[in-house]
């Protein structure tokens, strides 16, 4: 008797899970591009809220230290356990960019942000 297992070949695993297509909903235009031309116009607006969970179309890489690392983990394990609210450490960093931009937009020169980027 052999002892090798039998798996099913890639194209079982990988098989679409759905026989009809997914009906895909027009788009609305990205509040990113409202904010590139208000730019360049010389305004400039924060997104009222983050995109949340959803299919993002970019991608920034951000390095952290470890201790900064664990302090993140540690906010998402308390928003969890103490608030019942569940996110992933890129949905908690995007929140945190939005109130930051929102700060900016706000108080300007006297942002938190701006305050803590001119002591670095």
């Amino acid at each position: 008797m052999s002892r090798r297992v039998s798996l099913p070949g890639a194209d079982e695993l990988f098989r679409p899970t759905r026989d009809e297509p997914e009906e895909v909903a027009p788009k609305p235009p990205a509040p990113a591009l409202d904010n590139v031309d208000a730019r360049r116009r010389g305004a400039w607006t924060a997104p009222e809220r983050t995109s949340g969970r959803v299919k993002h179309d970019e991608k920034m890489t951000v390095y952290v230290t470890s201790d900064e690392l664990i302090d993140l983990e540690h906010a998402r394990l308390v928003l969890r356990r103490e608030a019942g609210i569940a996110v992933d450490r890129g949905r908690l960093v995007r929140e945190a960019v939005a109130i930051a931009l929102a700060d900016i937009e706000e108080r300007g020169p006297e942002s938190e942000i701006v305050r803590r980027l001119a002591d670095a």
